[in-house]
């Protein structure tokens, strides 16, 4: 068992006095984010919060989100984080599963927590200002962590239609930021901004790198391209993570000015970046690291750095230091340039899913997670990826399964079948569209569906059209074809 001092603790200790964390117009040293976390920490074991315990954490990005983050570790409670844009029934179905004591929320969100039908009556919501104005009891801290220990708890939506939480022990977290350190290097005046939400692993990896590295990090509430470009250009920034929706509207932003020399790092995850805009990116001297990663790997894996962005264009990069990669066709590891299972390897590599013993042991053999994704190498080492997870659909950097979206519509009376696949949007990389199998009334069945699944879906996961078909096209073992289903379109587009 390998044991690490306390995190923060341990950074307030190096360099008390070093800038943490920036958002509007406060600023917080490492020794007065650690002392806020111990504060709220004692505030949450008066609330009845104790080592063990899940506690659900349903906030939009702020410091007291962070200061809470951290205080849940120094009592050695799990955090379980929870998407802001899920309906309260997605939301219960999550909190459920993960049996956790309490969800703390922002306070404007409470009121509509508590009237949900989902939600009606339950002693589990609290506001944060409830927490805020307890008096605080007794905490003993816990100063160190075990590296295997589950430190965060994260949902991400399968194949089956079910999200599942994935588990992210200490060591995953510290692994996932010396990975990245010994990519990207590590300089004395980096600055990360984090403008992707916490609830994410890509926000949430950069709070840890910033603690594990004594990094400042401006956090701003959400993306909007104007604010991050005023602070990309004024405030000394380094690094900012994106996807490519927000990259195309800080190109856009910085029209025929250029970023000033502090900033060496465009971190694009969520899917490939479409050439032209890496063209423009090298045009204008942004050094764009590509990257793929998951929830069950704890952020990035796989990097391409700039030097190799037009060479190996399309391509996600190299395995990180301490990671491992190769591709599997039918229990055998392929060739070079041949498709197959892209399966990873490495201490930042989730330990599997919580309490879901067959899909966990599904997903991991030997230690290997075997991602679901398609991909190759080339022969100098470098990563393909052909197709994201068995027809995930990313929109805005949100992963969207259809089997979520069709398990909804098929629950509708006047639906026999459904099927759900991604099509291109220019704004979003790609958006839902449904094709529906109906004995019903034709007429306004769109429309009805649609509210339908609004109801009961985040927003970016509700299809942009519902086609009603004669049939689905399906194979011999009368399995759905998602890949067909585009050339149904009025009009038909042929593929992805």
């Amino acid at each position: 068992m390998t044991i690490l001092p306390n995190f923060l603790m341990k950074r307030a200790a190096l360099t008390p006095n070093r800038i943490a964390l920036e958002m509007e117009d406060r600023s917080v040293t490492f020794f007065e984010l650690y002392r806020n976390s111990l504060n709220w920490a004692g505030k949450l074991v008066e609330l009845g919060v104790k080592r063990g315990d899940r506690i659900s954490l349903f906030m939009a990005n702020s410091l007291e989100l962070v200061e809470l983050l951290f205080a849940l570790k120094n009592i050695g409670a799990i955090t379980v984080l929870h998407n802001l844009r899920l309906t309260s029934k997605e939301l219960f179905y999550q909190v459920e599963d993960a049996e956790s004591r309490f969800i703390l929320v922002d306070d404007e969100r409470e009121i509509g927590l508590k009237e949900s039908k989902e939600f009606m009556g339950t002693q589990k919501i609290v506001p944060v200002s409830k927490v805020f104005r307890l008096e605080g009891s007794d905490l003993t801290v816990v100063k160190e962590f075990s590296l295997e220990e589950i430190d965060t708890i994260m949902y991400t939506s399968g194949t089956t239609g079910f999200p599942k939480g994935v588990k992210q022990t200490y060591g995953n977290h510290f692994w996932s930021a010396t990975g990245s350190a010994l990519n990207m290097g590590l300089h004395e005046e980096d600055c990360w901004l984090l403008a992707v939400p916490i609830f994410h692993i890509s926000g949430l990896s950069i709070l840890m790198r910033s603690v594990i590295y004594g990094m400042r990090v401006i956090i701003h509430k959400r993306f909007e391209a104007e604010a991050v470009h005023q602070d990309l250009m004024e405030r000394q920034v380094s690094i900012v993570s994106v996807v490519t929706t927000m990259l195309s509207g800080l190109l856009e932003q910085l029209g025929s000015e250029s970023y000033p020399p502090s900033f060496r790092c465009m971190l694009v995850g969520g899917g490939p970046v479409p050439k032209s805009v890496l063209e423009e990116c090298m045009r204008k001297s942004i050094p764009v690291y590509q990257t793929y990663g998951m929830t069950e790997t704890c952020s990035q894996i796989v990097t391409l750095s700039p030097d190799f962005s037009m060479s190996k264009v399309g391509s996600a990069g190299k395995a990180l230091f301490p990671c491992q990669l190769k591709i599997m066709l039918d229990g055998m590891e392929v060739e070079p340039n041949e498709t197959g299972e892209i399966v990873v390897k490495g201490p930042n590599v989730t330990t599997g899913y919580y309490n879901r013993e067959e899909s966990t042991s599904e997903a991991i053999q030997d230690g290997w997670l075997y991602t679901g994704d398609l991909g190759y190498v080339d022969e100098e080492g470098f990563l393909f990826v052909v197709d994201r997870r068995s027809d995930l659909i990313i929109s805005g950097g949100e992963n969207v399964y259809p089997a979520e979206i069709e398990a909804i519509l098929v629950s509708h009376p006047s639906v026999k079948d459904a099927g759900v696949t991604g099509m291109p949007d220019h704004r979003w990389g790609q958006v839902p569209v449904a094709f529906v199998v109906s004995d019903g009334e034709k007429e306004f069945l769109e429309e009805a569906l649609l509210s339908f699944v609004r109801e009961q879906l985040a927003g970016y996961k509700t299809p942009k059209k519902i086609y009603v078909v004669e049939r689905l096209p399906r194979n011999a073992s009368n399995k759905l074809m998602r890949r067909e289903l585009l050339k149904m379109l009025p009009g038909g587009v042929g593929g992805h």
